[in-house]
């Protein structure tokens, strides 16, 4: 191969890489705006059609126990007193058609007793993903608060 053909196919495979670091990053900052806005259909399209969404107090797997969550009367008591779901880029590990990104996030709630906002919670989040046709998803994000436990700890390390 010359080093014109090497170069180039080189220069392919690092803007594949660059695109599929990128299209991680939109799926995964995209779930803040489509949560806090109520919009459960674009909160379940994160997820595979059986991705799972497991969270310190519950398991939610699939599109329709997802969108169940969104509609539920606890999310919508945030969205109706004000809140927003903030997510750090993250740190991408991919590997061919997988890939796991590491990030923390934090949910924001408006505070009705004073002109401003309370940090609820600061969480670890590890989110699985793989390319299926073309796309990026979700099979499962695992999310922890960040407490002191051990296991929410785990999951940040785990993806350094």
């Amino acid at each position: 191969m010359s080093d014109t053909a090497a170069l180039v196919r080189e220069l392919a495979d690092r803007v594949t890489l660059l695109e599929d670091k990128l299209a991680i990053l939109e799926l995964m900052t995209s779930y803040g705006p489509a949560i806090d806005s109520g919009s459960a259909d674009a909160v379940a399209k994160v997820w595979t059609e059986d991705g799972v969404y497991d969270v310190d107090v519950a398991v939610f797997s699939g599109h329709a126990e997802i969108i169940k969550m969104v509609h539920s009367d606890a999310h919508q008591g945030y969205i109706r007193g004000g809140c927003g779901h903030i997510l750090e880029p993250g740190y991408v590990k991919i590997d061919g058609d997988t890939a796991v990104a590491t990030c923390k996030s934090q949910l924001i709630l408006k505070n009705p007793e004073a002109d401003g906002y309370t940090v609820l919670r600061v969480t670890a989040n590890r989110w699985e993903m793989r390319k299926i046709n073309g796309e990026w998803k979700c099979e499962r994000r695992i999310s922890r608060v960040l407490d002191g436990r051990p296991e929410a700890v785990a999951l940040l390390a785990a993806g350094s």
